[in-house]
């Protein structure tokens, strides 16, 4: 059993790639200098589990979340507007940027069930994709929020210095480079026939949130109160 990620896939402008699409090349060192090769990396190791005559669980992952996601990424939203700076709340012009996620414990659950039957392939790992204003939508209706999202095009964004998908100062989930539309999602149709369930976002949002609710180590992603409430007055100074 090992367990991937779909950081190894080559290119990410389309949206679920299955398991047959071109990887990147490996790693050829041992140890990866930063992250920029974690990609590599992980198609390195996947190298040395397939080498031989031995069989193996090979699993790309997707987007982990759900309770104890300490990076923020899909804890944010449901947070965000469980806890409003305003009347809004600030997300990107994209809504059908497409997203996916697979809850943290229908992977663990899954992974457990193929190592128990051997299974000899690889799979990719993540939940259905969905467009990112139903991800909003749902973010909204679990945390109970009367706030309305207010979509902020992705060049006013830049300008204000607000980035993507994770970091400090960002609006996670969301990507802008047309090269990385598809990155969140893949091709599951093997995995499920294995046997992967993953349960609806609202399940893993509201566990999530009350998570957020409880946390004390900083969000890795996200707008900060001050951050939005600069954004919006931004917005609102080039209204008038």
């Amino acid at each position: 059993m090992f367990i991937s990620s779909g950081n190894v896939y080559a290119d990410f402008s389309s949206i679920e790639q299955d398991e047959n699409a071109p990887l990147l090349p490996p790693l050829q060192g041992e140890v990866m200098e930063d992250m920029s090769t974690y990609g590599e990396a992980k198609v390195a190791c996947e190298g040395v589990v397939r080498a031989g005559d031995t069989s193996a669980t090979i699993v790309r992952s997707g987007l982990i979340g759900g309770p104890g996601d300490w990076s923020g990424r899909t804890g944010y939203w449901p947070w965000r507007f469980a806890h409003p700076t305003g009347d809004d709340v600030i997300v990107p012009d994209d809504p059908d940027f497409p997203c996916a996620i697979i809850d943290v414990r229908d992977l663990a659950s899954w992974v457990v069930t193929a190592a128990e039957q051997q299974l000899d392939a690889t799979f990719n790992a993540t939940g259905p994709t969905i467009p990112f204003h139903q991800v909003i939508a749902t973010a909204a209706q679990t945390a109970n929020s009367a706030a309305q999202p207010r979509a902020v095009p992705a060049v006013t964004l830049a300008e204000l210095e607000i980035g993507a998908w994770m970091g400090p100062a960002s609006l996670p989930l969301w990507i802008d480079d047309p090269a990385w539309r598809g990155f969140a999602t893949m091709n599951t149709d093997r995995a499920r026939a294995a046997g992967l369930v993953t349960r609806p976002l609202e399940d893993t949002l509201r566990d999530t949130l009350a998570y957020e609710n409880q946390r004390t180590e900083p969000r890795q992603a996200g707008l900060s109160d001050e951050q939005e409430q600069r954004v919006r007055a931004a917005l609102d100074r080039n209204r008038t």
